[in-house]
């Protein structure tokens, strides 16, 4: 009885199939098996628009929660596309000199100046109501 002897990378390639994968890998990139052969882009989530308030008011409120103590003022009741929330929020964060963003709908501005933000409200020609504590 004869034996023969072959290498290790030999004896790992003897079972595997010849790589004839059409689609390069790259390992940073995420496998999508499809039928059409090309890749699958990932469609980007729409961002939410302000939604305005029956009696059309613009809510200020304090909230703290889950910032770890800072508080911040939230502005609901605003209807308009997300940018043009982001330019009101611009306008706000500049009349009260800080920081804020835009979430869900709704404009965030850090700190506790709510005498300032309905004064800038009211110039650009919205109700405002004071809402919580």
């Amino acid at each position: 009885m004869s034996r023969k002897s072959i290498s290790l990378a030999d004896w790992q390639q003897q079972g595997k199939p010849a790589s004839t994968s059409s689609v390069p890998s790259k390992p940073d990139t995420k496998l999508v098996y499809s039928t059409d052969g090309g890749p699958v882009a990932a469609k980007k989530a729409e961002k939410a628009a302000g939604q305005a308030f029956s009696d059309g008011k613009v809510r200020l409120q304090r909230e703290s929660k889950g910032r770890g103590g800072k508080r911040v003022i939230t502005i609901r009741g605003i209807a308009e596309p997300h940018e043009q929330l982001l330019v009101i929020c611009q306008q706000l964060k500049k009349s009260c000199a800080c920081g804020g963003t835009v979430k869900d709908g709704v404009i965030e501005i850090q700190h506790e100046q709510r005498d300032k933000l309905e004064q800038a409200l009211q110039r650009l020609g919205y109700s405002t109501k004071w809402a919580g504590g």
